[in-house]
């Protein structure tokens, strides 16, 4: 069993820095009981910050993890989304041949004012740098580039985005929206839902990456799963999985693992009670496409390989 401070480590030497930063992936579970989960779930968080991440955390407490949308909604829910537009309008401006005179957000008549040009032909060349750099960029999905040039065209205050529209984008992103009338105008017509939410969590790293970040963090809390009887009603907190939910969620899982190839500057730390090695019924037993792909049935009972896909951690002095 690895302590837990030391599979931090191990997974920001190995993964964090020098491997899913310049481009690559990984999927990682995590086995742990309860004391040692929740230490280690704030430490690889901080660990992902420090190294440059975007983190965001998932717990299938709070956030239906059989649907990969509400994953998808629950990250985006821990994203700055005017702050990524404002870099990458910073960053498009530059290279327009404006850069911004101060750390202000830069807006389209400041910036005619302070080198005493046109305000149209300013825009119209900054235009053409951002569908550049965010419309052409074909490594995001279409929705998802649509909506980013949507919020730098906001930020950039030309008045092609109302402030209503650009309320309904940072919606939808997050699955609040109601209508989706209100984006005609943006030119987006689809929900975020389980045909495209897969995309949309793919597309985010990427943007990230363009602005500046080493990539995402996501750590997912899959320890409500091994919960098979719900408490009294008085005593409920959150979501509960039957067993169809679990092995969505279990499937879930396994789309993510299997798709490590079309994933870049992202890793996934699942974080699991140990009940998924044991319980027959909710652990991996019940889901075998997964635990093919997880499950090392041949190891060293003495001490675990911090590559593997599966790892076991517990407290230091456990591990010792």
């Amino acid at each position: 069993m690895i302590g837990a401070d030391e599979y931090v480590e191990f997974l920001s030497r190995e993964y964090l820095r020098g491997y899913v930063d310049e481009g690559g992936s990984a999927v990682k579970f995590v086995v742990a009981d309860d004391f040692v989960a929740s230490g280690f779930r704030d430490r690889v968080a901080d660990e992902g910050r420090q190294s440059g991440y975007v983190v965001a955390a998932v717990d299938a407490a709070t956030t239906r993890v059989h649907l990969m949308e509400q994953i998808f909604f629950e990250v985006a829910r821990q994203i700055d989304w005017d702050e990524l537009a404002v870099s990458a309008l910073r960053s498009a401006v530059a290279a327009a041949g404006f850069p911004a005179p101060t750390d202000d957000t830069p807006t389209v008549d400041e910036l005619a004012s302070h080198y005493r040009t046109d305000a149209r032909e300013l825009k119209r060349d900054v235009d053409r740098e951002l569908q550049r750099r965010i419309f052409k960029d074909y490594d995001m999905i279409q929705e998802f580039r649509i909506a980013m040039l949507r919020l730098c065209q906001a930020a950039f205050r030309t008045g092609q985005v109302s402030d209503a529209e650009h309320d309904a984008i940072i919606e939808w992103l997050r699955g609040d929206l109601r209508q989706m009338s209100a984006l005609k105008s943006a030119l987006i017509y689809r929900r975020i839902a389980r045909h495209n939410a897969r995309q949309m969590l793919f597309s985010l790293p990427h943007w990230l990456a363009t602005n500046g970040f080493a990539g995402l963090l996501v750590v997912i809390d899959i320890r409500r799963l091994g919960v098979a009887r719900r408490p009294p009603l008085d005593e409920r907190a959150g979501q509960y999985y039957t067993r169809l939910g679990l092995l969505d969620a279990y499937e879930v899982l396994r789309q993510l693992i299997d798709s490590t190839d079309e994933l870049a500057r992202c890793c996934v730390v699942v974080i699991a009670a140990p009940e998924l090695l044991t319980d027959e019924a909710r652990g991996l037993d019940a889901y075998q496409a997964l635990k093919l792909r997880i499950f090392d049935e041949i190891r060293d009972r003495r001490r675990d390989n911090p590559f593997s896909s599966l790892v076991r951690i517990g407290s230091e002095e456990v591990a010792v």
